[in-house]
């Protein structure tokens, strides 16, 4: 399944994209927030490639973010299962693309899709209190806050829905 905004192409994941994967998990500004540890390598992206299983697990995924207009590949977006019984929407762009409104819209059609068309419910937004950019994109996708609570290496995460 793909997805089209009038800027962006979102893809499923493939082995190509692990160059890309591996570069934007090595920016520290990047992941400051996210609660992951980079990959080691570009081996270990397309390893984290293979075996992801959400495409056939859940019919839901994260997606490659592109730019329609140049096929610049600028970061992920997409929505993800987590054991806890919820499903979230997260996104990561390369910090040149930060400020443009990519992060908004990937996750408004994201959302959209796992709402409207996989009729997904409740769909939730964590993001670490600090992280005022990203809070700002959850509520621009209309999500309000709800609690607060750690999850996956933050601290103090917000969640939204």
């Amino acid at each position: 399944m793909t997805l089209e905004t009038k800027r962006l192409i979102l893809r499923p994941f493939s082995e190509q994209d692990a160059p890309f994967l591996y570069e934007l998990n090595k920016d520290a500004y990047v992941m400051k927030f996210t609660g992951d540890t980079p990959f080691l390598n570009e081996a270990e992206a397309l390893e984290f490639i293979r075996n992801y299983d959400h495409y056939s697990c859940y019919g839901y995924w994260r997606w490659t973010v592109v730019i329609m207009e140049t096929k610049e590949v600028i970061g992920w977006c997409g929505l993800k299962y987590h054991d806890e019984g919820y499903i979230d929407i997260g996104f990561r762009l390369f910090r040149r693309h930060w400020g443009k409104g990519y992060a908004t819209e990937a996750a408004k059609v994201s959302v959209i899709y796992g709402k409207e068309t996989l009729k997904l419910s409740p769909i939730w937004g964590r993001v670490a209190k600090d992280n005022v950019a990203s809070i700002r994109v959850l509520e621009k996708i209309g999500m309000k806050y709800f609690k607060s609570d750690s999850c996956d290496g933050i601290k103090d995460a917000l969640f939204y829905r």
